[in-house]
């Protein structure tokens, strides 16, 4: 019963509301709903609470099939994302799997800097996995949001790959399956999504795609659909801090 001793009152309060507001709108809404479910798109999110994926991408309940965990990974192990990918893919048959990592995501911030969080960092040793597999990379960036944007970049790329290394995906495309797994990267200070062009709709196209995308992100080519290298350079002062400081300690300040 919702009474003023609940702690969620307000929560039962904003629902009523909220089916009020539809049933105005649509009185057939929840009847339609009801019947059944048949959404193109499946999205492995990260669990992060300012990426709602049905708002972002402008869509109502019923048309996204969402998966979420911390850092967006997809793990050969995970029963929980495998099984996720199997309906989707198998039974609903969605035309578009999108692995959508998102700037500020705490978890690739810890895994950056080797910084502990509990239980989570037997999770998160994946993401450090991606940070040893383009550490050099990495390094081409100055220390700061520049390279933790990168990484959150090359996170959602090597997700990307998991995915289509998957057997539910490649006995999908085996059997001429329409299906497209695409790498997108959201930005919470914006509400913007960019494509990091890591769309893969074949087996034979994965490793071409990938190569293409990861030399996008370096230091010497940007990659055309994503503003973000332009903006750190614009705007991100602690970049400018960082190398003013490697000057003064290298002693090359007044060169």
């Amino acid at each position: 019963m919702n009474t003023q001793d609940n702690p969620l009152t307000h929560l039962f309060d904003n629902n009523d509301a909220w089916v009020k507001r539809k049933l105005e709108d649509d009185p057939q809404y929840f009847s339609r709903l009801a019947d059944q479910q048949a959404p193109e798109y499946l999205w492995i999110g990260c669990s992060d609470s300012r990426v709602p994926a049905n708002q972002i991408i402008g869509l109502p309940p019923g048309e996204v099939f969402v998966h979420r965990n911390i850092a967006n990974v997809v793990v050969h192990t995970d029963l929980n994302c495998l099984s996720v990918i199997q309906f989707a893919v198998d039974l609903l048959r969605v035309k578009h799997i999108m692995v959508v990592g998102h700037y500020g995501c705490s978890g690739v911030n810890a895994a950056l800097h080797n910084r502990r969080v509990g239980l989570a960092d037997n999770w998160l040793h994946h993401v450090q996995d991606v940070r040893a597999k383009h550490a050099a990379l990495l390094e081409e960036w100055p220390l700061g949001e520049a390279r933790y944007r990168r990484l959150i970049e090359l996170n959602a790329i090597e997700q990307v790959v998991n995915v289509c290394r998957t057997t539910i995906v490649n006995d999908a495309w085996a059997r001429g399956q329409a299906l497209t797994v695409h790498g997108l990267v959201y930005g919470v200070h914006d509400g913007r999504i960019r494509n990091l062009g890591m769309s893969v709709s074949s087996a034979d196209a994965l490793d071409a795609t990938y190569r293409r995308c990861v030399a996008a992100l370096t230091a010497h080519g940007t990659h055309a659909p994503n503003d973000m290298v332009a903006a750190d350079a614009k705007e991100l002062n602690d970049v400018a801090q960082s190398v003013t400081q490697t000057l003064k300690t290298t002693g090359h300040d007044g060169c």
